[in-house]
């Protein structure tokens, strides 16, 4: 048997749950979207849950358990994965955290956790974090995409076992960085004094009063959060014989697939925001299948719009992401099994993740062919695939390609 290529393609946060304001069906339900309807036509469907049902998933330990890894065993925390993805570079001992730049009052409240999603001048208020002077650690402050970035501790004693400054909603106060552990005492105070003098520095950058003069939200809070210590995992390639790339925006999305050994295919206009080229995303992904045996991409832009509480907004992505899919339907080779899903549900009447089990689609010459006939979260139930778990996706995905190495004799 000759072996196939293998595309996936995570459609971020896309699944969603019934909007009233869309006649109680969800985005992709409401959205015209013939090419991902005439996959699922042509392929076999069903229902994922990234972890287990009901468990509500991180992006990171989701796409982890989708790469085939098990987040129980290897998961560290998100901060990490977004250091790899902007290129920064952890020694034992060192704590990373992923970052938010965000807005609050003056009395400390959260007015936005992602300062208005802002996207231009973070490098240069990253540039005035970077090699903050704080006993005990040295600092490293670096800007990752939008809202994002990565915070690196390094020194001597210190301990990921310490809670988020973020406190993942708006309304309420930022946290104290608190210890789990009496070893992290010494964490969580450099944590919380960084915090505090990045507060003095941003209070008045030339940044935010540039962009409190054009009626933006100021980012003058930095809320770290996601705390962890650098995983030791085994490659695709060693795990699966799979050489493998990614194409993505989102620097956690890179930086998971960098510790797990793949290459990152820069894309132009491959923003990770609204505004990404999805038609440029799918064109580099079919080019990569030329020399790759995996290739991965993700696009963003949906679960964007559902954290953002905007269901127009995601019906609109759907159609984009369809054109996406237009592009790869007209240039996918025959040699390649092609998954299409979700690594979480992100509902538009929620704002964040859910533990919903999201739609799952695979593609590919001589696959058995279901019934199904729309790709949505409600048509795909009804699919040969069933119900898995995103752990299962990777050795289904392995035996479809004619990788699977035989389990007795």
């Amino acid at each position: 048997m000759a072996p196939k290529k293998i595309l996936m393609i995570i459609l971020d946060g896309l699944a969603d749950r019934p909007v009233a304001d869309l006649g109680n069906k969800t985005p992709l339900q409401v959205a015209e979207r013939p090419n991902l309807n005439w996959f699922a036509e042509n392929g076999m469907c069903g229902l994922m849950d990234p972890i287990a049902p009901g468990i509500r998933p991180g992006s990171d330990t989701s796409h982890l358990a989708i790469l085939g890894y098990d987040p129980h065993k290897v998961y560290t925390g998100r901060g990490p994965f977004e250091a790899a993805g902007v290129g920064l570079s952890l020694e034992p001992g060192d704590v990373a955290f992923r970052c938010n730049f965000g807005t609050i009052d003056q009395e400390g409240l959260v007015r936005d956790r992602r300062a208005g999603r802002i996207r231009e001048g973070t490098s240069e208020i990253a540039s005035d974090l970077d090699g903050l002077a704080i006993e005990g650690a040295d600092i490293t402050f670096k800007e990752g995409t939008e809202h994002r970035a990565v915070l690196i501790l390094r020194g001597k004693g210190l301990s990921p076992k310490v809670t988020d400054v973020d406190p993942h909603k708006v309304g309420v106060r930022y946290l104290k960085c608190q210890p789990l552990e009496p070893e992290a005492s010494k964490t969580a105070d450099i944590v919380n004094e960084f915090v505090e003098k990045s507060r003095k520095i941003l209070e008045n950058h030339d940044v935010n009063k540039k962009r409190l003069e054009n009626g933006d939200l100021p980012a003058n809070i930095i809320m770290p959060r996601g705390a962890g210590v650098y995983p030791h995992i085994q490659s695709l390639e060693e795990k699966f014989g799979l050489r493998s790339a990614v194409v993505g925006g989102v620097t956690l999305v890179k930086g998971i697939c960098k510790v797990a050994g793949m290459d990152t295919i820069d894309v132009p206009g491959a923003t990770g925001g609204l505004d990404t080229d999805m038609i440029a995303k799918g064109q580099a992904a079919i080019r990569a299948l030329e020399s790759y045996d995996l290739v991965f991409l993700n696009v963003k832009a949906g679960d964007i719009c559902g954290h953002d509480g905007d269901a127009d907004g995601k019906v609109k992505v759907v159609q984009r992401l369809d054109q996406m899919m237009s592009i790869i339907r007209k240039e996918i080779p025959d040699d390649v099994v092609m998954a299409v899903t979700s690594d979480h549900t992100t509902p538009v009447s929620i704002r964040d993740h859910t533990g919903d089990p999201v739609p799952l689609m695979i593609y590919g010459k001589d696959i058995r062919v279901d019934d199904v006939t729309s790709y949505d979260e409600m048509a795909v139930a009804k699919g040969s695939l069933g119900r898995i778990r995103g752990s299962d996706l990777m050795p289904i995905l392995i035996n479809l390609s004619n990788r699977a190495e035989k389990f007795g004799a």
